[in-house]
């Protein structure tokens, strides 16, 4: 009788295996975050954009200037693997550029994106 009453209090018991996978510890379970946390992505960072002549690239030099397609303090976009995730500002911290993120990207605007 003790295990018909085991029984069936794990079947009361909600199913909670998506929040499990999230909050488990590495080694715990196969399908948890700790499967992605590896791979790696390249970030990167545009400023802006252009098309320039093979000619014209060739006659570049130190101190050429290149004119972009955005304007100056208009926000950077941050891409994940060339996907937008966030908009951003620079900033500079002891000399060091960074980047502060001012936007994220809606999980529905990325969905879109991939679309397009």
């Amino acid at each position: 009788m003790d295990g018909a009453k085991s029984q069936n209090a794990e079947e009361l018991t909600p199913d909670s295996s998506a929040e499990s996978a999230l909050t488990s510890t590495p080694g715990e379970e196969p399908g948890g975050l700790d499967l992605i946390l590896d791979i790696p992505l390249r970030v990167s960072v545009e400023l802006g954009r252009t098309k320039i002549l093979v000619q014209d690239l060739l006659k570049l030099h130190k101190g050429s200037v290149i004119e972009l397609n955005k304007l100056a303090g208009e926000a950077l976009e941050v891409l994940v693997n060339d996907r937008v995730v966030a908009r951003g500002e620079v900033i500079v911290i002891n000399e060091k550029f960074g980047i502060r993120l001012i936007d994220i990207v809606s999980h529905a605007q990325r969905i879109r994106e991939l679309g397009a």
